[in-house]
């Protein structure tokens, strides 16, 4: 390990992630978790993720397919969609704020409504009770019987069964016995982001680590204790005057992590672009996701899809769908390549996005 670079952490990087293509199963099992986001430029987060795992996978196909598939939408580091295993090891959630006498009451009667109806829309939920507006975390105003229904889901109440335009419609879940062991449910739950995103630098290990807590509040304290173990025992080496954490067993300097001629538009939540400090370290420069930045201050476009092409983010994508047909802006830190391999991986990815977006 001693002759590691950070060519080889790269090439792991991208490599390790970029699977194969298989079945949409098969690809969340090995993700364990995929970061969901609702802005649709030209898809969600989500679906552009897959799409890049997934043979044949087409936009939209996590959504409609979901309440066929062993999946569950929940928060883990951030909001998206779990594997049963991982959901199961979040819950239940017992150190949330607590909640007022009146409060708890309404979810009470919410629950038994559930549970009679079998799956609800939020609006019928709200017509039955008229619980009135509430404010929400960003100082709007939005319903009251909405965000008992998030309070609930995320205390394990009640599961996303499927939605219907984006809206999530639930059912009342069953309760969860607790773990029993603590430590080992943090250690399981770190292995799982360090499968996702390495290899990683210390800092994003122990960032990573910190927002577990978000997954699961009532392990707060766990987690010193869960990153000093993590650093324990994954594999790392000291690289470019930082030390990476990936999981033991891999070798990032070995033949195996091969990459190909495949060029790639990926998201902004992607797993080998979600770090931005080792993003910005392996390839030179800063990417923002710029979406909530005003439009004159923006750099490279509202929802900018980092491109990959043998190795290398050499640039982005800005793409638009108009009357049908796919609009591409596109940009490059220095000039565009002129080598026609490079025009020709360019024209296949747009190729393959339009298959991807059924134009």
């Amino acid at each position: 390990m001693s002759s590691m670079t950070l060519e080889d952490l790269r090439r792991h990087a991208v490599a390790r992630s970029l699977m194969t293509p298989t079945t949409l199963p098969k690809a969340l099992a090995r993700l364990g978790f995929v970061q969901a986001d609702p802005i649709r430029a030209p898809a969600r987060a989500q679906d552009l993720t897959l799409r890049h795992r997934v043979k044949g996978y087409v936009a939209g196909e996590l959504e409609r397919r979901y309440p066929r598939l062993a999946v569950e939408e929940d928060f883990f580091i951030n909001y998206g969609f779990c594997t049963p295993e991982l959901h199961a090891l979040m819950h239940p959630r017992t150190a949330q704020r607590v909640w007022p006498t009146a409060q708890l009451k309404k979810a009470e009667a919410v629950l038994a409504f559930v549970r009679e109806r079998g799956v609800v829309h939020p609006r019928e939920v709200d017509a039955e009770f008229q619980h009135g507006k509430a404010t929400n975390w960003f100082g709007g105003s939005s319903n009251a019987s909405t965000q008992l229904l998030d309070g609930m889901h995320y205390r394990g109440l009640l599961r996303v069964a499927r939605r219907e335009g984006g809206i999530r419609l639930y059912a009342a879940r069953e309760a969860t016995p607790a773990h029993g062991d603590p430590a080992a449910a943090m250690d399981a739950l770190a292995d799982v982001v360090v499968a996702k995103y390495a290899p990683l630098p210390a800092s994003t290990l122990s960032h990573l680590v910190s927002r577990l807590s978000l997954g699961v509040p009532h392990w707060r304290s766990e987690r010193a204790a869960a990153l000093r173990r993590a650093k324990a025992r994954l594999a790392s080496a000291e690289v470019a005057g930082t030390r990476w954490y990936w999981p033991a067993g891999e070798n990032p300097a070995a033949k195996r992590w091969a990459l190909d001629e495949e060029l790639r538009l990926l998201a902004p939540f992607d797993p080998i672009v979600w770090d931005r400090p080792r993003f910005e370290r392996f390839w030179g420069w800063a990417y923002r996701f710029e979406a909530y930045t005003p439009a004159p201050k923006r750099v490279r476009g509202y929802y900018a899809l980092p491109m990959l092409w043998r190795g290398d983010v050499i640039g982005w994508a800005n793409l638009a769908v108009q009357d049908g047909v796919l609009q591409p802006e596109v940009g490059f830190l220095a000039k565009r390549p002129r080598d026609k391999a490079f025009s020709a991986a360019l024209d296949d990815e747009l190729g393959r996005m339009r298959a991807f977006l059924q134009l």
